[in-house]
């Protein structure tokens, strides 16, 4: 019985992690996942090595996936800074492989702030999501969720 609930925790918790809004959010889905599987193989205490290994794995998880949000966020940041409306930047994330490609449309003055478009294409699934980013006092430029 203790198997079977363990074995569909560990399903719930992978399935979950893919429809996260990040990599962040998904690496420390997948990285409790795979810690918990570890912890609960090499401890002598199965439920222990999980709960060890599932918390270990989502503090690493989630530092990898923040930082290849980090990488991604820079190149929508340098396509809403510098390229003309339509002006896609291309880029390959180095940690991941995934191709995107950002496009900014015209900016727009609202509620006393600078507003730009974005256009963020996945290149290898062809999904895009359009964000919305607004600039501060300091020119940089903030992306809302």
């Amino acid at each position: 019985m203790k198997h079977t609930a363990i074995i569909a925790l560990l399903i719930c918790f992978l399935t979950a992690g893919y429809g996260c809004a990040n990599k962040a959010q998904q690496g420390a889905t997948v990285g409790g996942l795979a810690g918990a599987t570890i912890g609960a193989l090499t401890f002598k205490d199965k439920l222990l090595g999980a709960a060890v290994g599932a918390g270990v794995g989502v503090l690493m998880g989630y530092i990898v996936g923040n930082e290849w949000d980090k990488h991604d966020e820079a190149q929508v940041q340098r396509s809403l800074e510098n390229n003309r409306s339509g002006q896609p930047t291309k880029w390959t994330n180095p940690d991941t492989g995934h191709a995107y490609t950002a496009t900014p449309k015209e900016p727009y003055m609202a509620d006393n702030r600078i507003y730009r478009d974005v256009v963020i294409k996945d290149e290898k699934s062809g999904e895009s999501i359009m964000a919305k980013a607004w600039r501060d006092e300091n020119g940089v430029w903030h992306l809302k969720q």
